[in-house]
C-alpha cells in the first residue's frame, strides 16, 4: 500500500479524456458496423463486439500510448464491418462465418447430426419447444435451429391457429395506430400523419377531464379515435 501514488490532476485530466475519447470512438464504430438485437446476433458479432468493447475499456485507462487499443479498437471494427459485407455478398462466405439453418425434427424425426452441430441436447430443445407454445412433440412438424441460435417450429395445419381464411372471412386491412401523446406531451410531428390536430386531440382529452400532463400514451387509429393511456 505504501507504493501507491496518488493520481494528480494531470493524470485525472488525461484518465478523463481517454475514457470520453475511448467512448465516443466506441459509440461512432457500433453506428459504423450497424445495431443488432442480441437475439439477432450471430457467434460472430458478439465475440466481434466483446473484443471491441474490452479493448475499448483498456482504451480508457491507458494514459501514455492510448493510440495502441485505439488503433486496434480501429482495425477490429474494420475488419468486423468486412466480413459484414462480404457476408452480404457471398452466401458461402456467410455460412462459413455466420453457419446455416439446421433442421432438428422434421415429421417425426429428429436428426441427431443437427444437435451435435448445434450444441444443443434434447432437454433444452423440449425446453424451448415449450417457450414457444408446443407442448407435445407430435404438434410439430419442423424445427430449424437459425444461425442466430433460436429455433423456429413450424407446426402441423391440424395444430396451427385458425385463420380468417380458414373461417371463409376476408378481414379488412387496417393500419397501426399512430402515437400521439408521449410521456404528457403531444408529438406534433406526428398529428398530420395521423389525421388528426393538435386542437382536437387538447378537446378530446377536456372531454374526458383528462390532464394532458397525466397521459403516458395516446394513439390514434385511421378512424380518428383516440385511445388514451394514463399514468400513475
Amino acid at each position: 500500500m505504501d507504493n501507491v501514488q496518488p493520481m494528480d490532476g494531470l493524470d485525472f485530466l488525461s484518465l478523463a479524456v481517454t475514457a470520453v475519447v475511448s467512448y465516443l470512438v466506441l459509440f461512432l464504430l457500433t453506428k459504423l458496423v450497424g445495431n443488432k438485437q442480441i437475439s439477432q446476433m450471430t457467434m460472430f458479432d458478439y465475440i466481434s463486439g466483446i473484443s471491441v468493447g474490452s479493448i475499448a475499456a483498456e482504451m480508457a485507462t491507458e494514459l501514455e500510448e492510448f493510440w495502441k487499443p485505439l488503433l486496434a479498437m480501429v482495425l477490429y471494427a474494420l475488419l468486423t464491418l468486412l466480413v459484414s459485407v462480404l457476408t452480404d455478398k457471398s452466401r458461402r462466405f456467410r455460412y462459413l462465418a455466420t453457419g446455416k439453418p439446421q433442421v432438428l425434427l422434421e415429421d417425426g424425426v429428429f436428426h441427431r447430426e443437427s444437435f451435435k452441430g448445434g450444441h444443443i441436447d434434447l432437454d433444452e430443445f423440449l425446453s424451448r419447444s415449450r417457450l414457444a407454445g408446443y407442448f407435445k412433440v407430435s404438434d410439430i412438424k419442423l424445427a430449424i435451429l437459425e444461425p442466430c441460435g433460436d429455433i423456429s417450429f413450424l407446426p402441423y395445419d391440424r395444430c396451427r391457429p385458425a385463420t380468417p381464411e380458414d373461417l371463409g372471412k376476408a378481414p379488412t386491412s387496417s393500419a397501426a395506430p399512430i402515437a400521439v401523446v408521449g410521456d404528457g406531451k403531444i408529438l406534433s410531428e406526428r398529428l398530420s400523419s395521423a389525421g388528426i390536430s393538435e386542437e382536437t386531440v387538447k378537446e378530446k382529452l377536456a372531454a374526458e377531464k383528462i390532464d394532458l400532463s397525466d397521459v403516458f400514451l395516446a394513439t390514434c387509429d385511421e378512424n380518428g379515435e383516440l385511445r388514451i393511456y394514463l399514468m400513475t
